[in-house]
C-alpha cells in the first residue's frame, strides 16, 4: 500500500492498518509545495529529516519514530529517570540495525535493569504519541506501507481508533495557539526577566527561567516533565502573547522558509560518510573531500556504524568489504534492508579487484565497487559521479562579512 497524502490522509491509512489488522511498517515522508511567479503548477520536493515510521502489529501500534536513527529523543526521556548518561555505557544492540536503533537501545536499557518495564512502556507510549502528533498534522506527502514481521520483542501495543481520538482533538486544540506559537519543535526564551518576574511568583518564575533558555523545545520540555507538548505550551502561552516570552526555531528544525536558514536545498553541502577499519584510508577520505566542498564523516568501527550512520542521513556512503566482526557486504545488506537507505548510493571500497567481490557486493545492494588504493582526482570523481561537485565553502572572513551583512539586513 503506498501513495500520496493528497489522495488519502494519515488518519485514514492507520484506520486501514487497524481495520486489516496488518502487521508490518508504516513510511512517511512529508513534502512541501514550491510554485513559481510563472503561475505554473507546484512542484514537490522532500524537506530534509522530515520522515517518519510506524510499527503495527495486528492492526495495533508498538512503536513509532521521526527519522530514524536518532537518540536524542530517548536520551531526552531518560532523563525522566536519570538515565540518559546510561546511553554511552551501552553496547550497539543488533537492533540498532533496523530501522528502529532507538527501540533497540531501549531494549538494551531494559535488559541491563537500567530502565524497568513499566518505564520503558511509559517512554515508548509517550514516544508514539508525539509520532502521530506530527503525522495528524501532516497534510504534504508520500507513504508506504510494507507488510513484514513485527518488530521484535514488543513491549505494549496501543489501539488506533482510541489513540486517533484523543490524538486528533490534541491537534485541534493545538490550532488556538497560533500565530503565537506554530510548533512544538519552537524554544522559548524569556524576553524581559525582570517584568516577568514581577508578573509571576517565585517557584514559578525560577522554573519558567530554567528551561526558557532558547535551547530547550516546547517538545523537550514535555518530555522533562512527563507531559503532553498542549499541557506545556497551554502553559506559556498566556506569557509568549503578552510578549514576555518568545519563542524561536533552533536552526536544526527550522522550516524551509525560515529566514534564519543560511542555505538553501540548492546550496546543500554533499554529506559523505567512510566506512572503514584502516585508519589512514579514513584520514584520506576526510581530508581530500572535506578540502573540496563535502561535508565528510569517517567511521572506523563497523559495530558503530549501523547506529552512527543514521542520525548523519548522507547521500553517499562508501564501505570497507574486509572489515573484523563486520564485513562491508553485512553492513550493505543491513541498511538497504532500512527505508531509510532503499536510495542512497552504497559504494563498496575492496583491494582486490575480483568477479567474485563484485557479484557478491551487487547482492548486497551495492550500487558500486571501487578498489584501494585511490588518488585524489579518483576519488573526487567517484563522489562527484554520485552526489555531483562539492559546494564551495567561504573562509573565515568570508563567512564573518557574510553574518555581518546578515545582521545588518535583519536591524533594517
Amino acid at each position: 500500500m503506498q501513495g500520496n497524502l493528497s489522495e488519502i490522509d494519515i488518519r485514514s491509512i492507520l484506520q486501514l492498518i487497524e481495520l486489516g489488522q496488518r502487521t508490518g511498517e508504516l513510511f512517511v515522508e512529508a513534502y512541501t509545495s514550491t510554485g513559481s511567479s510563472t503561475g505554473t503548477q507546484p512542484t514537490l520536493r522532500s524537506l530534509a529529516g522530515q520522515s517518519w515510521y510506524v510499527f503495527c502489529f495486528n492492526g495495533q501500534i508498538i512503536y513509532a519514530t521521526q527519522s530514524a536513527g536518532s537518540l536524542f529523543r530517548l536520551r531526552d526521556y531518560l532523563r525522566r529517570y536519570k538515565a540518559d548518561t546510561a546511553l554511552d555505557k551501552i553496547q550497539v544492540p543488533y537492533m540498532a540495525s533496523t530501522n528502529a536503533p532507538e527501540y533497540g537501545y531501549l531494549w538494551a536499557l531494559l535488559e541491563n535493569h537500567i530502565l524497568t518495564p513499566a518505564q520503558g512502556r511509559n517512554i515508548i507510549q509517550s514516544m508514539i504519541h508525539e509520532t502521530l502528533f506530527d503525522l495528524l498534522s501532516l497534510h504534504q506527502g508520500s507513504f508506504t506501507f510494507e507488510m513484514g514481521p513485527a518488530l521484535a520483542p514488543q513491549l505494549t501495543s496501543l489501539e488506533i481508533s482510541s489513540l486517533l481520538a484523543k490524538i486528533v482533538k490534541q491537534v485541534q486544540q493545538w490550532k488556538q495557539f497560533h500565530p503565537h506559537i506554530q510548533s512544538p519543535n519552537q524554544c522559548p526564551v524569556i524576553s524581559d526577566p525582570s517584568e516577568l518576574r514581577v508578573a509571576l511568583p517565585v517557584n514559578t518564575f525560577n522554573t519558567l527561567r530554567r528551561w526558557a533558555d532558547g535551547h530547550t523545545s516546547i517538545r523537550q520540555m514535555a518530555r522533562y516533565l512527563n507531559r503532553d507538548v498542549l499541557t506545556v505550551a497551554k502553559a506559556i502561552y498566556p506569557f509568549v502573547q503578552q510578549g514576555l516570552v518568545q519563542v524561536f526555531y533552533e536552526p536544526s528544525v527550522a522550516p524551509a522558509n525560515n529566514k534564519k536558514e543560511w542555505s538553501s536545498p540548492e546550496t546543500k553541502v554533499p554529506r559523505v560518510v567512510c566506512i572503514d577499519d584502516d585508519n589512514t584510508i579514513r584520514k584520506t577520505v576526510e581530508s581530500i573531500l572535506n578540502e573540496h566542498g563535502y561535508e565528510a564523516t569517517t567511521i572506523g568501527n563497523p559495530l558503530q556504524a549501523l547506529s552512527l550512520v543514521f542520525p548523519l542521513k548522507p547521500d553517499l556512503i562508501l564501505c570497507d568489504i574486509a572489515m573484523p566482526e563486520l564485513d562491508g557486504y553485512e553492513i550493505c545488506a543491513m541498511l538497504r534492508s532500512s527505508s531509510a537507505f532503499r536510495q542512497t548510493p552504497i559504494v563498496m571500497l575492496t583491494g582486490i579487484d575480483g568477479f567474485i567481490d563484485r557479484v557478491k557486493a551487487r547482492m548486497a545492494g551495492a550500487t558500486d565497487f571501487y578498489t584501494k588504493p585511490f588518488g585524489e582526482s579518483e576519488l573526487l570523481m567517484l563522489v562527484e559521479k554520485y552526489v555531483g561537485p562539492g559546494y564551495p565553502r567561504l573562509n573565515l572572513s568570508e563567512r564573518l562579512l557574510d553574518r555581518s551583512l546578515e545582521d545588518q539586513l535583519e536591524e533594517k
